[in-house]
C-alpha cells in the first residue's frame, strides 16, 4: 500500500518540516520513502510545499500524481493542489486561514482549525504539527498515530518543546477523528 501526501502553504508555516516528520517516521519504520521539497525564491511568505509518498513497495517516481491526502495551509494552496487528489482521499485545510471549503465529488474535505489548536496549546507555531496529525487520521495507513508521535519525538529530539508538540498532533488527529462527513465537507 502506497500513500502519497501533500504538504502545501506559504513559507515559514512549517509545511517542509511537516512533511519531513512524517518521511522521517516512515524511515523509522522501515517503509520506502521518499520527500520533495518545492518553494519560490524567498522562504518565509513565499509559497512552498512538498510531497511524501510512503510505502511498503519501491516508490517509482517521487513526484505527485494523485495525492491521498493534501494538508492546505492556506487558501491558494488549496485551489492549487486540490483538484489533483484521488476520488476517496482527504483534503485537510487549515480553517483558521482558509474561509470557503470546496465540495469536491468523492473528495472527504476537513477544516481543521490549526491556528486555533496550536494556541490552545500554548504552541502557536505548531499549526504545522496539528496538520501533521490530521493528515494522518486522514490516510488510515501506513503509519500509526504512535508511528509519527515516534518520528516526531526523534526528529524534534534537540528542539524541546515535546509534550506541547504532541498534544498538538493528537488534537489535529482527534479534529478528524470526530468529523463526520456531510457531502464531502465534514463537520463537528
Amino acid at each position: 500500500m502506497m500513500k502519497e501526501f501533500i504538504f502545501a502553504g506559504f513559507g515559514g508555516q512549517g509545511v517542509l518540516t511537516a512533511g519531513m516528520i512524517l518521511a522521517h517516521a516512515g524511515a523509522v519504520k522501515d517503509l520506502d520513502v521518499t520527500w520533495i521539497p518545492a518553494y519560490g525564491s524567498e522562504m518565509r511568505g513565499g509559497t512552498a510545499n512538498c510531497t511524501v509518498k510512503i510505502g511498503q513497495e519501491e516508490i517509482s517516481s517521487p513526484f505527485p500524481k494523485t495525492p491521498d491526502v493534501l494538508v492546505a495551509m492556506n487558501e491558494p494552496s488549496m485551489v492549487k493542489f486540490m483538484g489533483m487528489v484521488k476520488k476517496g482521499g482527504s483534503v485537510i485545510v487549515n480553517s483558521s486561514i482558509v474561509q470557503g471549503l470546496p465540495e469536491l465529488p468523492g473528495v472527504a474535505v476537513y477544516p481543521v482549525p490549526m491556528n486555533e489548536i496550536s494556541a490552545q496549546h500554548d504552541n502557536p507555531r505548531s499549526s504545522n504539527i496539528c496538520g501533521l496529525g490530521a493528515a494522518v487520521a486522514a490516510a488510515g495507513e501506513p503509519l500509526t498515530l504512535e508511528d509519527v508521535e515516534s518520528g516526531l519525538l526523534s526528529y524534534l529530539s534537540k528542539v524541546g518543546n515535546n509534550d506541547s508538540n504532541i498534544a498538538v498532533l493528537h488534537a489535529g488527529y482527534q479534529a478528524v477523528k470526530q468529523m463526520t462527513l456531510i457531502g464531502s465537507v465534514a463537520k463537528n
